[in-house]
């Protein structure tokens, strides 16, 4: 259902941010693309969404290539990020009616689908106060059903669960649960190691821009002898002397 080709962004001719990424996602799968600060994640995300051109390579989804059809793709594709915001002077119920004729559907299917995602993530409480009244928690509900509105078979998640407590955690974790029993394409990328070895059904460990690692959990421990992700990743570290601070990549790259 996702395929990167080859996948290649490349700044001012000599900062590489994502470097000849390929990899793909099947229908009910869920990918923990990995990596630290200034690995290529978010950056192969936005290339993904058609927000970003690569220098080189492409993204399939569905057979569509983000280089030729980057509107189509969108349409395919539900993003889930920390750091999108809510219209703080809409409700719930208006920001998804926003959201869901922004993607075609018509009156009848937008009250459908609002109902049904209110159901889904327990939005009844609260769907008809503003967003800026909303807990954190609260509001990361209402996020996820934004990006599920137009029902896209593919679910892109940066970053999920940063700042929630362990209850809004568990919320984001039991969503990617369900997505993946609907049949959906998940790509996770996060920081958090320990939830991903929770829910991820294979990773991909990118680091400086390149896959390292890819399999799942048992055969990334084969490979590399290490007992867990943070283990992984620390060994992988130190194997580099070079410093993943970013000195040089731009804070847009990360």
């Amino acid at each position: 259902m996702i395929e990167l080709d080859a996948l290649t962004k490349v700044y001012d001719e000599d900062v590489v941010a994502v470097d000849q990424l390929s990899l793909s996602v099947s229908p009910g799968e869920v990918y923990g693309l990995l990596g630290p600060n200034g690995a290529g994640k978010t950056t192969t995300l936005r290339m993904i969404l058609g927000l970003l051109p690569p220098t080189s390579g492409d993204a399939r989804i569905l057979g569509c290539t983000v280089s030729s059809e980057p509107l189509r793709i969108k349409r395919l594709i539900g993003l889930v990020s920390a750091s999108a915001g809510l219209y703080q002077w809409l409700t719930p119920r208006e920001l998804l009616r926003y959201f869901a004729v922004g993607f075609g559907l018509n009156e009848e299917q937008t009250v459908q689908r609002i109902a049904e995602l209110s159901e889904r993530m327990d939005l009844g409480r609260y769907i008809d106060r503003r967003c800026a009244t909303l807990s954190t928690g609260q509001a990361q509900r209402v996020n996820l059903a934004r990006a599920l509105v137009h029902d896209p078979p593919v679910v892109l998640l940066d970053e999920p669960t940063r700042g929630l407590d362990v209850v809004g955690a568990k919320v984001v974790i039991d969503f990617v649960g369900q997505l993946r029993e609907s049949g959906k394409a998940i790509i996770v990328c996060t920081h958090q190691l320990e939830e991903a070895e929770r829910f991820c059904d294979r990773f991909g460990l990118l680091y400086r821009g390149k896959l390292k690692y890819e399999g799942t959990l048992p055969e990334l421990k084969h490979e590399t002898g290490q007992g867990s992700l943070v283990d992984i990743f620390l060994e992988l570290m130190r194997d580099d002397p070079v410093s993943t601070d970013n000195e040089k990549e731009p804070a847009f790259a990360r």
